[in-house]
């Protein structure tokens, strides 16, 4: 009964309609063909001898039971035709179809317990994508926030990008970042700063104390958990802060891909007056840090993103041009933003994403709801 639950969670998740039902039903199908073809045709043809594909065939997609019920019908079929056609060797077809049957119900077994294994791994990459980057709410009082993550492995559930929003009396924290590397090391690394991040933007009254505390974590995790493969981890990472009211924002960029601001239906580079430091490399080319001050009044939007975006490549080797496509987006029309960045990321580049990617799109409408 596992089982059968296990394969009825997976069958969910596969495409509804005509074609899935075509090839579920393809053994059946392939039984009939193979009963009528060899009950029309001259014995010397022996169709019959092709009954033992179908119960292999069903082991691909049935369970163990209609497996076994499907190769018993077959040798079942072989019975009748040897009734009608004599000498077509019965005997030999059928030891193959039992064979065959047998040999098809443990591959069917081994099959369901491999989907368990997988659709549980599954369960527990997506318990831990809601830990770790946790549905954020799609406002703020007076800031309206939609975000977007994408894997770039297709069974991936997580990777090295992360965010994270906090609704202070502060104002509204954002925080965006790009961990180097990837894997579960890069991972473990983006849980720490979204686990400091969201004690911090709470504690500290400026931003750049809050840098201060990640880079401090990531630091700490770097020294308990080395990287073989990489001789000093770091990300980048760029907070911003909205104070209540609006009127304008805060962003301290720390090596990441400047965010884009649209400003009376101009689209503007929010590049950083003076360069601040990745995380965890604060020591090595100092920690000097600069929190730039932006007007941000209603209906001003604000788009945060990682690498992954403005490095997705055509075919011909171009990078996609956001600034570009930023600047063709109606701006009454905020709601679905980001999904509309994903698809056509999605079109640029052939449908395949090389990178993880991350972003915030943040507007403000000018009224509290």
């Amino acid at each position: 009964m596992r089982f059968v639950a296990i394969l009825w969670r997976l069958r969910r998740r596969r495409p509804r309609g005509g074609r899935w039902e075509a090839v579920r039903l393809s053994p059946v199908i392939l039984t009939v063909l193979i009963t009528a073809l060899a009950f029309a045709t001259p014995r010397e043809i022996a169709f019959s001898r092709l009954l033992p594909a179908a119960p292999a065939l069903a082991a691909s997609m049935w369970p163990v039971l209609p497996t076994i019920l499907l190769g018993t019908f077959c040798l079942l079929v072989m019975i009748g035709v040897s009734l009608v056609y004599s000498d077509l060797g019965t005997p030999y077809t059928a030891a193959a179809i039992a064979a065959v049957t047998l040999a098809a119900a443990y591959a069917s077994h081994v099959r369901l317990r491999r989907e368990e294994t997988l659709f549980q791994i599954r369960l527990v990459a997506d318990t831990a994508q809601k830990v770790l980057l946790r549905p954020l709410p799609s406002r703020f009082e007076d800031i309206e926030i939609e975000s977007l993550y994408v894997a770039a492995q297709a069974q991936a559930r997580i990777g090295g990008d992360f965010y994270e929003a906090a609704d202070t009396r502060y104002g509204v924290r954002l925080l965006l970042g790009d961990v180097r590397g990837k894997g579960l090391s890069a991972v473990g690394a983006a849980s720490a700063l979204i686990s400091c991040f969201r004690e911090a933007a709470h504690d500290e009254a400026d931003l750049r104390s809050v840098i201060h505390r990640l880079d401090t974590s990531i630091g700490r995790h770097s020294a308990a958990f080395p990287a073989q493969d990489l001789p000093e981890r770091f990300a980048t990472a760029l907070i911003a802060e909205i104070p209540r009211g609006g009127g304008l924002v805060r962003l301290l960029n720390c090596g990441h891909p400047p965010p884009l601001l649209v400003h009376g239906g101009t689209t503007h580079v929010l590049e950083p007056s003076d360069p601040s430091p990745p995380l965890n490399l604060a020591t090595l080319i100092g920690d000097h840090y600069r929190v730039d001050t932006v007007d941000f009044g209603p209906g001003d939007q604000l788009l945060l993103y990682t690498d992954g975006v403005t490095e997705t490549r055509d075919r011909s080797g171009e990078f996609f041009p956001l600034q570009d496509w930023m600047g063709r987006q109606d701006p009454s029309s905020s709601q679905g933003l980001l999904d509309r960045l994903h698809q056509a990321l999605l079109r640029f580049s052939g449908g395949r994403l090389d990178d993880d990617i991350a972003a915030l799109a943040v507007r403000y409408p000018g009224h509290p709801v």
